[in-house]
């Protein structure tokens, strides 16, 4: 069976020459919430949208950007870590925030109808900016350039309230209108939702990689202890240092965790923990790894340095003990999950499996490692490290000698 992604059904409609629908969506976003994300999501749907643009806005031509706003590329990312939790068909552009001056829709609008010039464009908007759409900079040329697309965002935003408006932008500009109630209405806004987190609350309203930045970065007034997080405030977190595609490989991992060290009488928590960190730096390129290894003062082996895809081992480490607060049971455990090492501890058997055999992995038949994992820990780690060993040799990869070392001290004890 072939599976065609987001993008290669983009890309066949595109070579076919088809008109392509293509959503805007811009704001302050300010920050992005689920009342965002949930107009996103259902006005894509609706419209049968190839492709949405969530733009935040770079000056804002109606309100000054409050105080305690981040900076642009701060903003930039909430907004980016958003767009991957709705879907692939969400696609975010800093463009109003590199544009000099105050960031006007006529201005995007034009600039993406040069881009898009067979495509026939939708521009979301709430319902306040719809109400006031008269008032905006060069409204004809907008009904000339886009669909209208207003949503409601509480309640009270009924056909009732969109109706006369909608007559009234088509009589007197000519404007093309969808209205559409949201089936979910998240009834907060980021006025509101910036109060509420400097408070200490709102995390309800937020997806939770954005919350998890937030945290991290100690934007809109949350201050957070870092090396005290609670589990909950800790997944958020390590799940905004990821890409994308790895956060089910991550919450699968600690699940897995969790179950064997029920099974084995391990600390759950600590395995949880350990499961959530240790691909916190598996994101970063080779050079960020050796600036985090310069900065702790890690000392790299031979072959550490010469395979890439080991470094993010040592560098999540580091990172789990000095931003984290991660107790050396916890560290030892991310240190060596990659590789494994003779003479293991059991949190650091049972991260090494969890991250081997958790419900996503499909690279090989595990169904004899994930039966033996809750039967004989040690042998499953021996299986386990025989079974990695063997495929990376086989795919032409160094092994790593801790590797070896780690499956031979197993084989001797077991022997």
């Amino acid at each position: 069976m072939v599976y065609f992604t987001h993008a290669d059904r983009w890309n066949v409609k595109r070579k076919r020459g088809l008109v392509l629908k293509i959503g805007i969506y811009g704001g302050t976003f300010n920050p992005i919430h689920l009342g965002h994300m949930e107009a996103a999501r259902f006005a894509a749907s609706y419209l049968g949208l190839e492709r949405l643009y969530l733009i935040p806005t770079g000056i804002p031509p109606h309100k000054r950007l409050a105080a305690e706003s981040p900076g642009a590329e701060q903003r930039l990312e909430l907004v980016r870590l958003a767009a991957e939790a709705i879907g692939p068909q969400v696609h975010v552009s800093g463009m109003e925030l590199r544009r000099k001056g105050k960031s006007y829709t006529v201005d995007t609008l034009r600039a993406l109808k040069k881009e898009h010039k067979k495509d026939r464009l939708y521009f979301l908007m709430g319902t306040d900016m719809f109400l006031t759409f008269q008032n905006w900079r060069e409204p004809e040329e907008i009904a000339k350039l886009c669909t209208l697309c207003a949503f409601g965002r509480s309640e009270s935003d009924t056909e009732e309230l969109f109706a006369p408006q909608r007559k009234y932008l088509a009589k007197t500009f000519g404007a093309e209108v969808v209205t559409l109630v949201l089936p979910q209405i998240v009834d907060i806004s980021s006025t509101q939702l910036r109060r509420t987190l400097a408070e200490g609350a709102g995390r309800e309203y937020l997806a939770p990689t954005v919350y998890g930045y937030i945290l991290l970065k100690g934007l809109y007034g949350v201050r957070a202890d870092l090396k005290r997080l609670t589990l909950e405030d800790l997944r958020c977190a390590a799940l905004s240092m990821l890409k994308h595609s790895r956060i089910p490989h991550v919450l699968g991992t600690e699940e897995t965790a969790a179950a064997l060290a029920r099974r084995w009488g391990a600390d759950e928590e600590a395995a949880r923990r350990a499961a959530l960190l240790h691909d916190c730096t598996k994101k970063l390129d080779r050079e960020q790894h050796l600036h985090i290894c310069r900065q702790y003062g890690i000392e790299l082996d031979r072959e550490e340095l010469g395979a890439d895809k080991l470094l993010h081992a040592r560098t999540g480490a580091a990172v789990a003990k000095h931003v984290f607060g991660a107790p050396p049971e916890i560290e030892s455990a991310i240190r060596w999950h990659t590789t494994g090492r003779a003479d293991m501890t059991l949190l650091e058997k049972i991260i090494y499996l969890a991250d081997y055999i958790e419900p996503t992995r499909s690279f090989c038949d595990l169904t004899e490692l994930r039966q033996l994992a809750y039967e004989d820990l040690d042998r499953a780690l021996l299986l386990g490290l025989t079974m990695a060993v063997a495929d990376l040799k086989e795919n032409g990869t160094a092994v790593h000698s801790n590797s070896v070392l780690a499956r031979d001290y197993l084989k001797g004890k077991l022997t």
